[in-house]
């Protein structure tokens, strides 16, 4: 729907449907189009931005332009979840109103089967409706308390009649509420944490008329961070406020008075709830909050109440496990290497994962040394991307520092001489892991590595995410592979710095990679190469290559497929190279996966094509090309910096969406022409329409979007904010036209 088509909409809507959001870009899409995608069309959305500090306001507003259902309000500071949701009220038109959290979804069909039954039950005040669940990690788990629902009456009914439902989870969103209802009795909802009990509670209570629907229709994310019930804080406190609030209302309104006892066994469950959940109080606030639960249970205990019958609270238990003197730790490795070296051949491997094991944890009840930094890349197999790039600038501004790199045998690339050098699994390697402070990478260390107090690990990626990443595989199985979620995160928990280069990332890892980190958006600092780029490097990249003056040079670099068992080639590249004639040059880019296997990647030489894959630098290949040809890799956005065209072949994008997955599609935000067939391949570029105007103008807006922070100070940035703890940072700066080497025309 256009916004032209807005005189079309009814005046009153059957539903508003009201959507705060406050640092969730990485989810608000979903949600919207939640909404917007089901079947029953009679609504209009409030989607509130409280003052967010990410694109949610960007967002919002380009939904609001694209359907006029969509009404996009604008906070002009951050008010809080309740207030925000009474921003959205306010501008509610609809004869119910529905609630949805900005990282949860509306399933299918839910709107519709809301709509038939209130319709059944004659619109009553509220209808209470079932959630489910979503996990981080893939799973759906159901409503505990699906029950009370499926064995409430069939018609309207007071609360009367079904008690049990003050005992369901007090949020807003589980219930469509009549719009007339709610403005005759004035609900609102209050500031600071838990502002929906004051809510929940005594709408339950002034509702005459209450209905359910036992049917799934809000999925309710859970995630590992960004939500209350994970923060430790003394906005926990908020919570006797808020009871204060239902306890004010009953006293305002005694006709509700019968609910007193229901109501304050429900307020000492919740404070019981809140003392025990781990990770919620601050330690020195515990006793406090004991102290003021019990003030509370004072105030508002009802005459002549009796303790239910229940079981006694449990006991604290601690254990802690006495440190083995470190000598003794010592004496026993070095007593088993020696055994090892006189083991049986099939004994020695399980032998020495004994002794490593024991020579590691030795090693850990040594100091941390301050002065060590430990570099990996690309499951230690070479000296490459960002890690490099971070680690040259490191030897520059903290020459003191001393490096250590884990690489395996025969890598492409080898780190500047001075450089400490290990093998994976190695006496060395566990030492490494063992004593240094610093940690860089751009995939994961080892599951086993112990982070130690004082240790600072920084994850630097390796490129801006088209197809999905982390947990957002759960729902990819094919993608996913043998990956274990559990096992990811344990190794995600680990980090303290998250490298991205545009915001597009930033949300995306936030919502891929869950955890306690600090994003820094400072740009790939293996980009800043490319940024300050000269037309002298330029040269220097094609000389070395061995390109033939006034060649047009391609650059044909395809990404990996999860859905084939065995890498085979996507096109046919000789025939392109054959029929675009002598006046071009391939240059043929296997994938790192790849580098190994004998045949079948489709990147063999031949006429007119060049073998690359074993090249020690992509950047020089990059300064080399005058065009990019790729499928769905992340190369695209880093060579998107040189400004110069590019074209993909996307001939199985939608097997390709369907078994890895993607976060937006390629055709709709591309930065050049797609194509999906060899023949339209070869008809860009002999037609000349691999660099055209159309091309140009899809590339400029791709810049805009994903070379947002590459200003060619990435490196410099992360090395004075991670090792030197600087917090004045050269600031991203881009200028309008980027200084880097033009393409042939």
């Amino acid at each position: 729907m256009t916004p032209t088509q807005a005189a079309d909409l009814p005046a009153v809507p059957r539903f508003s449907i009201i959507v705060p959001a406050y640092g969730v870009e990485a989810y608000l899409r979903d949600c919207l189009d939640s909404v917007l995608s089901q079947s029953f069309g009679d609504f209009e959305v409030i989607a509130v931005n409280d003052a967010s500090p990410d694109a949610c306001g960007e967002i919002m507003n380009e939904y609001a332009a694209l359907d006029a259902r969509v009404v996009a309000v604008q906070l002009a500071t951050n008010v809080g979840l309740g207030r925000a949701r009474n921003a959205g009220m306010a501008r509610a038109k609809g004869t119910y109103l529905l609630f949805l959290d900005s990282d949860d979804t509306m399933l299918p069909g839910a709107l519709q089967a809301i709509a038939q039954r209130l319709e059944q039950t004659e619109d009553p005040d509220l209808l209470v409706f079932d959630y489910a669940r979503t996990h981080w990690d893939g799973r759906i788990t159901p409503n505990a308390k699906a029950a009370v629902l499926a064995e409430s009456p069939r018609g309207a009914f007071a609360l009367d009649e079904k008690p049990e439902l003050l005992g369901l989870l007090q949020v807003a969103w589980n219930k469509a509420y009549r719009r007339e209802f709610v403005e005759r009795w004035g609900f609102a909802y209050p500031t600071g944490y838990y502002e929906d009990t004051p809510w929940t509670y005594p709408v339950l209570v002034a509702a005459e008329r209450i209905a359910v629907l036992p049917r799934v229709c809000v999925h309710y994310r859970q995630r590992r961070q960004g939500s209350i019930l994970h923060s430790r804080s003394r906005k926990h406190f908020d919570v006797f406020d808020q009871y204060e609030l239902v306890f004010s209302f009953l006293t305002e309104h005694p006709e509700f008075e019968r609910w007193h006892s229901a109501l304050f066994e429900r307020m000492m469950t919740h404070f019981r709830v809140i003392e025990r959940s781990p990770g919620r109080l601050p330690d020195d606030a515990r006793e406090e909050f004991h102290t003021r639960a019990l003030a509370a249970e004072r105030a508002h205990r009802p005459a002549g109440y009796k303790e239910p019958q229940g079981s006694p609270s449990a006991a604290r238990r601690a254990a802690a496990r006495l440190p083995v003197p470190l000598r003794k730790v010592a004496r026993g490795a070095y007593r088993s290497a020696r055994r090892l070296r006189r083991a049986p051949r099939k004994l020695r491997k399980p032998l020495r994962n004994m002794v490593l094991n024991g020579y590691y944890r030795a090693q850990r009840m040594l100091p941390v040394q301050n002065d060590v930094a430990v570099f990996a890349a690309y499951w230690n197999t070479d000296y490459a991307c960002n890690p490099a790039a971070v680690h040259q600038k490191l030897l520059e501004l903290a020459p003191k520092i001393k490096t250590t790199w884990i690489l395996k045998p025969g890598s492409r690339n080898t780190p500047p001489p001075g450089t400490n050098v290990v093998h994976p699994g190695s006496f060395a390697f566990w030492r490494a892991m063992a004593r240094g402070k610093y940690f860089v990478n751009n995939v994961n260390f080892p599951t086993r590595v112990v982070k130690r107090p004082g240790q600072i690990h920084l994850q630097t990626h390796h490129g801006t995410p088209l197809k999905r990443m982390g947990v957002d595989l759960a729902e990819f199985p094919v993608g996913k592979g043998d990956l274990n979620m559990k096992t990811l995160m344990q190794r995600v928990d680990r980090w303290d710095y998250s490298v991205s280069a545009n915001s597009f990332t930033t949300a995306i890892w936030d919502r891929a990679y869950p955890a306690e980190y600090t994003s820094l958006d400072y740009g790939y600092p293996r980009n800043d190469v490319l940024v300050r780029a000269t037309e002298e490097d330029r040269a220097r990249a094609r000389e070395k290559l061995g390109i033939t003056p006034g060649s047009t040079v391609v650059l044909y670099a395809p990404t990996h497929r999860d859905y084939h068992s065995s890498p085979r080639p996507m096109l046919d590249l000789e025939r392109f190279a054959h029929e675009l004639g002598d006046g071009f040059t391939v240059l043929s880019r296997a994938h790192y996966f790849h580098l190994h296997v004998p045949d079948g990647s489709g990147v063999r030489g031949g006429h007119g094509i060049l073998d690359v894959s074993g090249h020690p630098s992509i950047e020089e290949l990059y300064l080399a090309a005058d065009c990019l040809l790729t499928d769905y890799s992340s190369l695209m956005f880093d060579y998107a910096l040189l400004d110069r065209p590019i074209v993909v072949f996307a001939n199985d994008w939608e097997v390709y969406r369907a078994t890895r997955g993607t976060y937006f599609d390629i055709h709709v935000e591309s930065p050049g022409h797609v194509v999906e067939t060899e023949t339209d391949l070869l008809d860009v570029f002999l037609s000349g329409r691999w660099s055209d105007e159309a091309s140009t103008k899809a590339r400029a807006e791709f810049r805009r979007r994903f070379c947002e922070f590459d200003d060619g100070f990435a490196a410099e940035r992360v090395v004075r904010k991670v090792f030197l703890n600087q917090d004045n940072e050269p600031p991203v700066t881009l200028p309008t036209e980027r200084p880097s080497p033009r393409a042939r025309g």
